[in-house]
């Protein structure tokens, strides 16, 4: 079983703000509570297959993740995938960001979660607990880019 959730949020800062602080992966720990620890590689400016290698702890438990930029089209898609081998992967994820009135952004963030083996089982559980967090998890997403 896969799933998806998603989350849309409108950001006090124009689009090629927005765009680039969400482009740097490296920014995830200041919205995403469970990113422990996260490098870029290779270094320098995110472009298609730049690989985000990442520490989480979800539900108690610590993995390794491994996500890989699949498109980056300036200033309004990013897509992603998750190329780790764990229970419950992000098979394909992304943010959609959109201009709006008065220098703003509007922001849409979507991850597709799919179980492995025995996450087969917990997928459900996993998409239940992130669709719950989801519009915080936007929330979280405006505040740390309007703070930035």
């Amino acid at each position: 079983m896969a799933g998806q959730f998603e989350a849309t949020t409108e950001i006090d800062r124009p689009i090629e703000e927005v765009f680039a602080f969400l482009a740097d992966g490296t920014n995830d720990p200041k919205f995403s509570p469970r990113v422990q620890q996260i490098v870029k590689s290779p270094e320098g400016a995110t472009g298609v297959d730049t690989v985000f290698l990442s520490t989480v702890k979800d539900a108690g438990m610590t993995t390794k993740r491994e996500f890989r930029i699949s498109e980056l089209v300036a200033p309004t898609r990013i897509r992603w995938t998750e190329t780790s081998k764990n229970t419950v992967t992000a098979t394909e994820g992304g943010y959609d960001l959109e201009s709006i009135e008065g220098g703003r952004t509007r922001v849409r963030i979507y991850n597709v979660l799919e179980g492995h083996g025995i996450g087969k089982l917990l997928v459900g559980v996993a998409l239940s607990a992130a669709r719950k967090d989801a519009p915080a998890f936007a929330q979280r997403i405006k505040a740390a880019v309007e703070g930035a």
